[in-house]
C-alpha cells in the first residue's frame, strides 16, 4: 500500500476519500474565508456524494473535540511543563492559537469522518 491509498493521503490532500483525485472542498485554501467551509457535492472526477444523509457532519465534531484535546496537551506540554509558562499565558495563547487553526481543524476533522466510512478503491 503506497501513501497514496491511505485515508491520510486524502485527509492531508483534501481528496475524495473514494478515488483521491478529485477535491473534497471546493477551495484548498483553508483561509479563504469565504470559502473555506464549503464542500463539493460530489466528487467532480469518479461522483462519489459527499453529504450522505443530513446531520452525517454531525460525527466530526467528535473528531474537532479529539483534534483540540490532542492539541491542547501538545500546547500545554510544552509550554507549561517544559518552558515553566504560567497558566494565563497558557490559556491566551493557546485561545489564539485555536482561533488562526479552526479552519485547518474544521476540514481536518469532516475529512477524517467522511474517511471512516468511505475507503478507498483502486481504478484497477
Amino acid at each position: 500500500m503506497t501513501y497514496k491509498q491511505t485515508p491520510l493521503y486524502s485527509i492531508v490532500n483534501n481528496k475524495c476519500p473514494h478515488c483521491h483525485e478529485g477535491n473534497f472542498f471546493i477551495v484548498n485554501n483553508p483561509y479563504n474565508y469565504k470559502k473555506f467551509d464549503k464542500m463539493n457535492e460530489h466528487c467532480p472526477v469518479c461522483e462519489e456524494r459527499f453529504e450522505r444523509e443530513v446531520g452525517f457532519y454531525y460525527g466530526a465534531m467528535y473528531v474537532s473535540y479529539g483534534i483540540t484535546v490532542f492539541f491542547g496537551i501538545i500546547v500545554f506540554s510544552i509550554m507549561c511543563l517544559l518552558l515553566n509558562i504560567d497558566t494565563i499565558t497558557f490559556l491566551v495563547v493557546f485561545s489564539a492559537l485555536q482561533i488562526i487553526l479552526m479552519p485547518i481543524f474544521y476540514r481536518t476533522s469532516r475529512l477524517t469522518w467522511i474517511n471512516i466510512f468511505v475507503k478507498y478503491k483502486d481504478k484497477k
